[in-house]
């Protein structure tokens, strides 16, 4: 269709309204999406940025502890390990001679004295022949004697007499023979001791080497306890060493060093101490665990500190020290308010330790004594910790506790 102009009398084309195309429309979806999704991505972001200032800014609440007082003190040296209790003379009774068990003579847990006799084993037979090898040999030595006689008179040779002679000496030591034989089946004690339980029946057949009943010497008894080399030049025969036994609560026995083993172990690196202790009452027994404890005669100062206050750690031990600083110019409290004066603060701080006592741990390197330590609550500190103290409950700190049995 056309429209008639009336300034140049010539018809005009009609105008007509075209539609944007589908690629147009997607662009400008997507640009509009862009839009919206960044103007929610950017508000998120400007929120969380604005939330972890918030909390990197808040004041973090004190963490209540214990504290002690770094000490100092004199330590005599000395050095711990832990033992076992061995008998002097310990063995299973065995026979050296297969046998029936004829006889027994003792009772399970008698104490016995060398050479009591406690099994005899059936000799029937032994003896049998005993009998007979003694008649051989009576006339052996009949014989001898007469060749000697005609051989000094010239009747027989001396070859002869030396046969005779020769034979009476076998038969005789047959005879000795036997008899020990019969000596093995009556089987003693070879030490003074307290016998165990009974390992085998009467008209049991036993074999030689076969245990019959166990027999321990305990008074004295031995404690074996072994060492790291670097004790190896401190320590020597009759120092003094007192053990307690967890059977025997409150009981401490004392006794002495008498061997100390000259080769070190290259695995462990570890040399064996052996110390004698005297057991009248027989209340020690042999395997028993031992705690050993000995002085080496010097005296040293150290710190000392609860061991609950130290972290032992691998790469090293370390404590918190509490001191005390002043508040920043900035610095708020939980309540949003400035804070002004002095506040506790923690500081990790790498010590090197020595011996224990009870509770106590000595501090070699790292410590002064007045220095005060965090006791208890060290798994929720860091460094830098506003703490704050608070001693009503205090971990036990003893050199020599005592458990409380009521």
């Amino acid at each position: 269709m056309t429209d008639h102009n009336p300034s140049t009398g010539h018809a005009a084309p009609r105008a007509t309204t075209r539609k944007p195309s589908a690629k147009k429309r997607m662009t400008l979806m997507l640009i509009a999406a862009t839009v919206v999704f960044g103007g929610i991505f950017a508000v998120k972001w400007f929120g969380s940025k604005q939330m972890n200032a918030m909390f990197d800014n808040m004041p973090q609440p004190p963490a209540s502890v214990s504290v002690a007082v770094a000490k100092a003190e004199r330590w005599r040296d000395g050095a711990e390990a832990v033992g076992t209790f061995v008998a002097v003379n310990g063995a299973d009774v065995t026979t050296e001679a297969g046998g029936v068990i004829r006889e027994f003579l003792f009772e399970p847990g008698q104490r016995v004295k060398a050479g009591t006799v406690l099994v005899r084993l059936n000799t029937a037979n032994e003896e049998a022949t005993l009998r007979a090898l003694e008649a051989a040999a009576k006339l052996a030595v009949t014989q001898r004697d007469r060749w000697r006689e005609l051989g000094t008179q010239k009747l027989v040779s001396q070859a002869e007499v030396e046969q005779r002679a020769a034979d009476a000496a076998t038969t005789l030591a047959q005879v000795e023979a036997q008899r020990a034989l019969i000596a093995q089946k009556t089987i003693r004690a070879p030490f003074d001791g307290t016998l165990g339980i009974r390992k085998a029946n009467l008209g049991q057949y036993i074999a030689p080497g076969s245990p019959i009943v166990n027999l321990q010497s305990m008074n004295p008894i031995f404690l074996d306890f072994t060492l790291p080399q670097q004790r190896m030049d401190q320590l020597v025969e009759g120092t003094v060493v007192h053990a307690t036994v967890d059977s025997l609560p409150g009981r401490k026995f004392e006794g002495r060093i008498t061997a100390i083993e000259p080769l070190i172990d290259a695995e462990t690196r570890n040399f064996k101490v052996q110390a004698t202790v005297l057991n009248d009452d027989n209340a020690l027994r042999p395997g028993t665990f031992a705690k050993v404890g000995f002085d080496l005669g010097s005296e040293q100062a150290v710190v000392v500190i609860p061991q609950t206050a130290v972290s032992f750690n691998p790469y090293g031990n370390a404590v918190y020290v509490v001191r005390e600083v002043p508040y920043g110019e900035n610095e708020v409290g939980m309540d949003g308010k400035p804070q002004k004066g002095m506040k506790q603060v923690v500081q990790q701080r790498f010590i090197k330790t020595g011996g224990t006592r009870g509770d106590l741990v000595a501090v070699t390197e790292g410590l002064k004594p007045g220095e005060r330590v965090v006791t208890s609550g060290l798994l929720k500190l860091r460094n830098d910790a506003v703490v704050t103290i608070n001693n009503k409950v205090q971990p036990a700190a003893e050199s020599a506790p005592k458990p409380d049995n009521s």
